[in-house]
């Protein structure tokens, strides 16, 4: 998406939006030639990226909330330890910037080093002594922060040492989020005041326990999932979670698309991204669901997202095409992969009329599609 198409709310306007869609906005609702309608990114404002991004950060804070309610709170240390003496001895206390950390309790993150290529949870960008600032909110004796406070000193020292891990290239849209891990309550008491800043996958939910493999600085940052995946669904909004197809979902991977092969020069805007994306997206949804007639019978759409200029100049030039099925507030849950038998919303899906024309429901800010002429 552009840097000024911001996520907007179901049933609201973004500032100086005109009330009806315009001619560009027609043009990107109209059909193709196979009679299916595409919904480019645009449409998806509030569906995909307020969630799949922007809630993130909530998401982020939400863990810093729910790990401090503890006495133990994010606390990292050696569990057959029967003392909690700080940084010595843990792996929290020896990880450096490249480090790779997994654990397998979130509550009281039971740290342990790994080879970053393994399956990861955290990668460390930069340790931060806290008691090295002036001043004495962080001096002997003072007490431990609570969980904004830390949220605020995620954004402060922890943001920009990402970027400079990354020398600059770290995608703001991308699949890696910055995060922080404090030295937990017991630690502070006994004089931690070390924090460890890195960069992880959350999803919407707040779930950090998607593991991902090789370092960020070496990996397409791209928010992209293997063609076949299924997305979560919570309260009618996807997680940005991974999910088995048989369970509830809002959509579903068809393919992977690098537009780095088309586009080599300057960074496409989202006119030429749509244009190239409506043809590959078509092509994989023939070949994904076995022709246009499934998708047509059961009432599905596809879809994609779109790269702004920053996701580009840092190398994501990735995009996924999708398919799933929307309604005035959100996306309805289907159950089922697309490639076989689909509940959606519980029910199976009605194929429309026998037309030769399909009027599956816009995804979330979208237009309705206009309604085609019945046979006499």
């Amino acid at each position: 998406m552009s840097t000024d198409d911001e996520p907007q709310a179901p049933g609201t306007e973004p500032s100086g939006a005109p009330g009806k869609p315009g001619r560009a906005a027609s043009r990107r609702a109209a059909r193709s030639a196979s009679g299916r309608v595409h919904l480019p990114a645009h449409k998806l404002r509030w569906g995909l990226l307020a969630v799949a991004v922007g809630a993130i950060v909530a998401a982020l804070v939400t863990m810093f909330i729910s790990g401090f309610r503890s006495s133990n709170g994010l606390e990292a240390h050696d569990p057959a330890s029967p003392q909690i003496g700080g940084r010595a001895g843990t792996a929290f206390g020896s990880a450096k910037p490249g480090d790779c950390l997994s654990w397998t309790n979130a509550k009281t993150l039971d740290l342990s080093k790994v080879n970053c290529a393994d399956k990861h949870l955290f990668e460390v960008t930069s340790d931060i002594d806290l008691s090295l600032y002036p001043g004495r909110e962080f001096g002997p004796g003072s007490r431990f922060p609570d969980s904004l406070r830390f949220a605020e000193l995620r954004d402060e020292h922890c943001t920009p040492a990402a970027a400079a891990y990354l020398g600059g290239r770290l995608d703001p849209r991308g699949r890696y989020v910055v995060g922080m891990i404090n030295p937990g309550e017991p630690g502070w008491r006994n004089g931690d005041r070390t924090i460890r800043c890195g960069l992880q996958l959350v999803s919407a939910t707040g779930n950090a326990t998607q593991q991902t493999v090789g370092q960020v600085r070496d990996s397409d940052q791209s928010r992209v999932f293997e063609s076949g995946t299924c997305i979560g669904i919570s309260q009618g909004l996807p997680t940005n979670e991974p999910v088995d197809c048989a369970k509830p979902h809002a959509y579903e991977v068809m393919s992977v698309v690098d537009l780095g092969t088309h586009f080599t020069g300057a960074p496409p805007n989202n006119a030429d991204q749509d244009k190239y994306m409506q043809d590959e997206c078509a092509r994989a949804s023939d070949e994904y669901l076995g022709g246009q007639d499934a998708l047509i019978n059961k009432t599905l759409t596809i879809f994609w997202d779109n790269l702004d200029t920053r996701s580009w100049l840092v190398g994501s030039h990735r995009l996924s095409c999708l398919v799933g099925k929307g309604t005035q507030d959100g996306f309805s849950t289907i159950t089922g992969s697309v490639k076989g038998d689909v509940l959606i919303d519980g029910q199976a899906p009605v194929p429309p009329p026998n037309s030769g024309r399909s009027t599956p429901s816009p995804l979330p800010g979208a237009p309705p599609a206009p309604i085609p002429p019945q046979p006499r």
